[in-house]
């Protein structure tokens, strides 16, 4: 079952993040997680989450925001953070995490969902090649002072 984030969901989604963010080789200030989850749950922010659950207890989220293109008439929708605990992986939650994006942009008028993954991910990559097409474009990024 897929449903959006709900206020008494911060410690199991607190410990789903802090587990990807350790798959991921990251870590955030305690002031990022505090203000990622605010921004999760205010209403008329870009930024949204949903859990994949099993037997009640959340396995999995998903992070999605919406924004303008220079590409496109409508807004696309970037799925920033996709993870799925190691335990229930295979077992279709990525994939129907991925579809509730899908239908959330697609209900939002939405033309495009697109995100990116480590290059060497290749469960992650084996299942996005299944759902969507590759861009051919490489990411590059660049810390600016703040």
């Amino acid at each position: 079952m897929i449903r959006m984030l709900q206020d008494d969901d911060q410690a199991q989604w607190r410990a789903l993040w802090t587990e990807y963010l350790n798959f991921d080789g990251s870590t955030l200030d305690a002031g990022v997680h505090d203000r990622t989850w605010t921004r999760l749950l205010k209403e008329g922010e870009p930024m949204h989450c949903a859990l994949a659950l099993a037997g009640g207890e959340a396995v999995g989220f998903v992070h999605y925001i919406f924004h303008p293109s220079t590409w496109t008439l409508s807004n696309s929708c970037y799925l920033q953070d996709l993870f799925v605990a190691p335990t229930v992986r295979g077992k279709g939650y990525g994939r129907a995490l991925i579809a509730h994006v899908c239908e959330q942009a697609a209900a939002a008028g939405s033309s495009r969902v697109y995100w990116q993954t480590q290059e060497d991910n290749a469960t992650a990559i084996a299942l996005y090649e299944k759902v969507a097409e590759r861009s051919g474009y490489i990411q590059f990024r660049k810390s600016v002072p703040s």
